[in-house]
């Protein structure tokens, strides 16, 4: 009988634990306005490089020597893809793709997730097609993974990290698998 009481009690005691230990339901720190402002920033992003506005591209990005960009490189000592860290880099990055040839970025929207992380910092990704001839691309469009971490900046969003990943192709299977 005491062992059913001390193995009931010690049940009682994990239960009850656990529910304490569970976490709270997850609330946002972003309201729906400001994930849509972000939402919209992003559109705005992928728009202006397509058209290859540098200027503006420049505007969007937030103005630190702490904003990077993760991209295809061109320079070996780099590796096949780098992180350029600064607004000088990232602008020269960004030169050198649109200088390369047509860029065309086209985002899944309707896969876009945007969160919030902090009430100043946010992250979106989406998967897109790029078609681009730079650094050894053939100008065909790959599928890749985008990134970005966003932080507000007086009453604006800002890029703060992009990061652009290229989905390798699946692993060629054997038949009937």
């Amino acid at each position: 009988m005491q062992k059913m009481f001390v193995a009931a009690a010690l049940v009682s005691a994990l239960t009850a634990g656990a529910a304490a230990a569970a976490p709270a339901a997850y609330e946002d720190p972003l309201d729906a306005r400001t994930l849509s402002t972000i939402r919209s920033r992003f559109s705005e992003l992928m728009e202006l490089a397509n058209r290859h506005d540098l200027k503006a591209l420049h505007g969007l990005f937030w103005q630190s020597p702490s904003v990077l960009l993760v991209a295809k490189s061109a320079v070996a000592s780099e590796g096949n893809w780098a992180g350029f860290w600064g607004n000088d880099a990232v602008d020269r990055k960004l030169h050198d793709i649109a200088a390369s040839g047509p860029v065309v970025l086209t985002p899944d929207l309707s896969r876009l997730k945007v969160v919030g992380l902090t009430p100043d910092v946010a992250e979106s990704f989406a998967p897109m097609n790029i078609t681009v001839s730079y650094a050894g691309q053939d100008g065909t469009p790959k599928p890749f993974l985008m990134i970005i971490e966003w932080i507000k900046v007086a009453d604006d969003w800002k890029v703060a990290s992009e990061i652009i990943l290229p989905v390798p192709p699946a692993p060629a299977t054997k038949h009937g698998e």
